[in-house]
């Protein structure tokens, strides 16, 4: 734990990436800012990230784009000229945010427990927070807050969205019972946390004859809109709504604060929904939920991770190192249609949907 004799006049949080962590790390901002309201507060963000936090207001935003490689950390330096902040919270344990934290001026560079301080951070990093064992990943990043001396937490978001964004969001919804799938997460090697397309379209076809409409959201990748254009094919429904690739981070934000139900695997839009209070659905079988899941909607997260882990690991959940995945390109199998639409029961039960 820090000791601080007097409250700090300048905080700089790095947490550049991804989507859902940076919904991880606002309630970390939000319980900053209660205690500290006079604090000058910074953060450096990626690019894409800022697209969606950066109106939130009283916090001063520095852009690090990661894809203009050396010159990235060239700008940093230069943004950062003849500054010094009390106190860097060093969020995101990766060699690149360490790297660039030695552009960064700061009385103290706290960062994560050694065992969590991976690709070397603690070498980066001046104070740690204390090692918290097998914690949800807000969680872990609340322990930031408990180094400052900081005892309580706020679980608020508030994420700003425009009037132009939310008329978007209303002429999509049109006022009917709406179901936002975005199928798929971002691809990374050995990474299978996405359900198959042909899962989704079964899905879909229930969802109308309990009389949802569909919004199917995504990026602009291929693979996103292959997805899109399956489940389309299969469903052949004019109350699908396709906007896979057609939506800015903001336009996604609005639809699914407005939505009455989001379902997602593994990825920033089920963070996204938890940020916005909107029911969420989580597909979870290579990945723990109880680490990664949508923090305040736990109890809807279809879990399959401790079969998973029992068929291809042949283990118990307790025997894993905490946060291991299942990587074999069969496991999100393990979930069905029935799994999710039991769910869906569930929350009709609790709402008048």
């Amino acid at each position: 734990m820090l000791f601080l004799n007097t409250p700090p006049t300048s905080i700089c949080i790095f947490r550049l990436s991804a989507i859902g962590d940076i919904c991880h790390t606002l309630p970390i901002l939000r319980t900053l800012q209660a205690t500290w309201p006079d604090c000058k507060i910074t953060w450096i963000i990626g690019k894409l990230e800022a697209t969606l936090f950066s109106d939130i207001p009283n916090v001063e935003y520095i852009i690090f784009d990661k894809s203009l490689g050396r010159k990235a950390y060239h700008q940093l330096n230069q943004d950062l000229s003849g500054r010094e902040f009390d106190i860097l919270l060093m969020m995101q344990a990766a060699l690149r945010a360490s790297i660039a934290s030695r552009y960064i001026k700061a009385r103290y560079k706290l960062g994560f427990d050694k065992q969590r301080a991976k690709d070397f951070q603690w070498l980066f990093s001046k104070q740690r927070i204390a090692a918290q064992a097998n914690s949800h990943v807000m969680d872990g990043l609340f322990g930031f807050t408990k180094a400052l001396g900081i005892e309580h937490q706020i679980h608020s978001w508030n994420i700003p969205i425009s009037e132009q964004d939310q008329d978007f969001a209303k002429t999509v919804i049109n006022g009917k019972p709406t179901v936002l799938i975005s199928p798929c997460s971002s691809e990374r090697k050995n990474n299978f946390r996405n359900w198959s397309a042909e899962n989704f379209a079964g899905l879909c076809s229930q969802l109308q004859e309990r009389g949802y409409q569909v919004v199917l959201t995504g990026g602009p990748s291929e693979k996103e809109k292959q997805y899109g254009e399956v489940i389309k094919r299969i469903t052949d429904s004019d109350s699908i709504h396709n906007f896979i690739g057609k939506t800015s981070l903001k336009q996604l934000y609005a639809l699914i604060s407005a939505v009455d139900i989001v379902i997602a695997p593994d990825s920033g839009p089920i963070h996204m929904a938890n940020s916005a209070s909107t029911y969420c659905i989580g597909l979870y079988a290579s990945s723990n939920p109880c680490r990664t899941g949508p923090y305040h909607h736990q109890n809807l997260v279809v879990n399959k991770y401790p079969e998973a882990v029992k068929k291809f690991l042949n283990k118990e959940v307790s025997e894993l190192k905490w946060g291991q995945r299942v990587r074999n390109s069969e496991v999100m199998s393990l979930i069905s249609v029935d799994d999710v639409m039991k769910k869906i029961e569930l929350i009709e039960s609790k709402t008048k949907i």
